[in-house]
């Protein structure tokens, strides 16, 4: 018997494998383990620098600020709803995820372009002496 080369799709059956062995999955946020939430109330600077019909990502404390309309403002978890990556962009009212390619709406956090099914969790925020507060 004589032996085969190994087919690029054997190699990819492997990586996948191992991918589900949860090796390598570190770009991923742990697997979901990132808080969907700030744990305490955080002032995240001046309301000002949230566009009107826009938003911002505070990506260290993994929140998204929208302001649908003037004077509205929306908080948004920025943990990815598929894998619990913390998103990367937010491009006018769209919301990527670098790892898998998610994408959400950046005013109502709703899901405009999978693998993510949910869409992401809302946070509260609210206007306090000009600074945006979440909790």
């Amino acid at each position: 018997m004589t032996e085969q080369p190994t087919c690029r799709r054997t190699l990819l059956q492997g990586a996948a494998l191992a991918g589900v062995a949860g090796i390598g999955l570190t770009a991923c946020g742990g697997g979901g383990t990132s808080s969907a939430t700030p744990s305490s109330p955080t002032d995240l600077g001046a309301a000002d620098q949230i566009p009107v019909g826009g938003a911002k990502l505070f990506r260290d404390d993994k929140v998204v600020v929208a302001q649908p309309s003037k004077g509205t403002y929306k908080g948004f978890s920025a943990v990815c709803t598929h894998a619990g990556c913390v998103v990367d962009n937010v491009e006018g009212a769209v919301i990527s995820c670098p790892c898998h390619g998610s994408r959400f709406n950046a005013l109502t956090g709703a899901v405009e372009q999978g693998p993510a099914g949910a869409p992401l969790a809302e946070v509260p925020v609210r206007i306090q002496g000009g600074k945006i507060i979440t909790g």
